[in-house]
């Protein structure tokens, strides 16, 4: 007789039982009239069970397709961040004088693109205004999403009330002739975009084991990296060719479109495990995570902060650097730096695959140590366009073997019943970076002239010391799936 077992996590007891072992356990438990609504309602309960119990006894092949489909919420957010973090520093900053003096000093031209003419430090700290609403929202709402369960299914819904919001925001942005309108823009497009983005990473954890999730997210962050590549190039292309309105416009509708493939084809499923108790807020999961003896889930969350402080200040003023410390035009630029999603994408797949089969920790070590020299080498060697091309596309490769196994590594490290919440903590510490990691090195780089070269040593130093906190983690040994 066929037996169905469960694996409860984090200690991946296994409990087996026939069928007819099932239905005796029910049948004590639910007492239940024949005929009535409650006999009927707990039969459809019971069959719903025993479905997925049957499903889960039978040993499972990686689905491909399943996750190029989750994949496309992704490819959406992919599309709109690159655009937003390419151009509206240069909205904000050009007609700068100091940048001007530079440029002319150096014998490089002065690309033509109109602005605010503000400094640095204003600037960056500016392009920050829109991740401190995340920083509160989104582990909220990852919490809220666990125990959510309606007509459009568990993540479904809280996708469908964010994607609209952040679409019109986005599209409204450059159309802002005030820096209040802009602003106002901005809380627009994030508190949408803030909604999405921790049910949209929280299918990594509902759809797939711990033993897939590093190559899972490798995909996915294949699809996200695609949706970069079609910003960056499409975007430069469209800004060129049709000025500054078209790339956000066009972001918008493919955004829509890649959602709602995701929303339309992604399949929830009903029963996940959950903490009982009421979701908390960011405070209550970082208590639980502080409280628990081994502390190897709060250093990763730490290594993940000064990571994205790193990365953050240099994807915010990468496109500044080009245009006003290297006189590249804003078109060409969008292109080059897009070469560091290029390289994601080509080194996503094979990071997924280094984390599956020699830990996610260990390939996030090796990440870190090779972004810290290439980043410090940057700031010596980055001169042209060539040198900028052979650069980026260093740390898009290097990038990926950090990213793709972050939020695996920490999933690894928590509690499979608090899939939302630990996910809302990892975008909590990324977003805190994107508003940390912009200020500072805005104030770094209006402190040495309004240099935006001194943004790679800068990012160089968060990187090592993520290095150093990392190191503390204790290596947990690989997952073996119960036979």
């Amino acid at each position: 007789m066929r037996r169905f077992c469960k694996t409860s996590f984090p200690n991946n007891r296994q409990k087996c039982f026939n069928l007819a072992q099932f239905h005796d356990i029910f049948l004590r438990n639910v007492l239940t009239v024949p005929g009535t609504d409650k006999f009927k309602a707990a039969t459809t309960k019971r069959e719903e069970i025993v479905k997925e119990l049957a499903i889960e006894s039978k040993p499972r092949q990686f689905d491909y397709y399943k996750t190029f489909i989750v994949g496309f919420g992704l490819l959406g957010l992919s599309i709109i961040w690159p655009i937003f973090n390419q151009y509206i520093p240069l909205f904000l900053q050009a007609g700068n004088p100091q940048f001007e003096a530079q440029l002319l000093a150096e014998g490089r031209p002065i690309p033509d693109v109109k602005g605010f003419a503000l400094s640095p430090a204003i600037a960056l700290f500016i392009m920050t205004w829109d991740n401190i609403i995340n920083v509160f929202v989104q582990p909220w709402i990852g919490a809220k999403s666990d125990h959510t369960w309606n007509r459009f299914g568990r993540r479904k819904g809280w996708i469908l009330l964010g994607a609209p919001i952040a679409i019109v925001g986005f599209i409204l942005l450059p159309f802002a002739q005030t820096m209040f309108a802009l602003a106002v823009f901005i809380l627009i497009t994030n508190i949408g975009m803030a909604i999405v983005r921790s049910p949209l990473a929280a299918w990594l954890g509902d759809l797939y084991r711990p033993e897939e999730r590093s190559k899972a997210n490798g995909i996915i962050n294949l699809m996200g990296g695609i949706g970069s590549i079609i910003a960056f190039l499409g975007g430069g292309y469209l800004f060129e060719q049709f000025g500054r309105h078209a790339p956000f416009i066009g972001g918008a509708l493919l955004m829509g479109v890649a959602g709602l493939i995701a929303v339309w084809k992604v399949e929830e499923p009903r029963h996940i495990q959950l903490d009982k108790e009421n979701p908390g807020g960011v405070l209550d999961n970082l208590r639980v995570i502080w409280r628990n003896p081994d502390k190897s889930s709060l250093y990763i969350l730490l290594g993940i902060f000064l990571w994205f402080v790193g990365f953050y200040a240099l994807e915010a003023g990468l496109s500044s650097f080009a245009v006003f410390s290297l006189g590249i035009s804003p078109g060409r630029a969008s292109i080059y730096i897009g070469l560091i999603a290029a390289s994601f994408i080509l080194f996503a797949v094979p990071a997924g695959w280094l984390g599956t089969k020699y830990g996610a920790l260990r390939a996030i070590l090796y990440g870190l140590v090779g972004l810290t020299l290439v980043l410090a080498l940057s700031y010596f060697l980055i001169q042209g366009a060539t040198s900028l091309i052979v650069f980026m596309s260093m740390i898009g490769g290097l990038w990926a073997s950090i990213n793709v196994n972050s939020l695996p590594l920490l999933y690894d490290y928590g509690d499979e019943r608090r899939i939302g919440a630990y996910t809302g903590l990892y975008y909590f510490s990324s977003q805190l970076a994107a508003v940390v990691g912009p200020t500072m090195s805005g104030v770094v780089v209006q402190q040495f002239g309004s240099q935006y070269r001194w943004l790679f040593p800068f990012s160089a130093l968060f990187m090592a010391l993520a290095w150093v906190i990392m190191m503390r983690v204790r290596p947990k040994p690989k997952f073996v799936p119960l036979d």
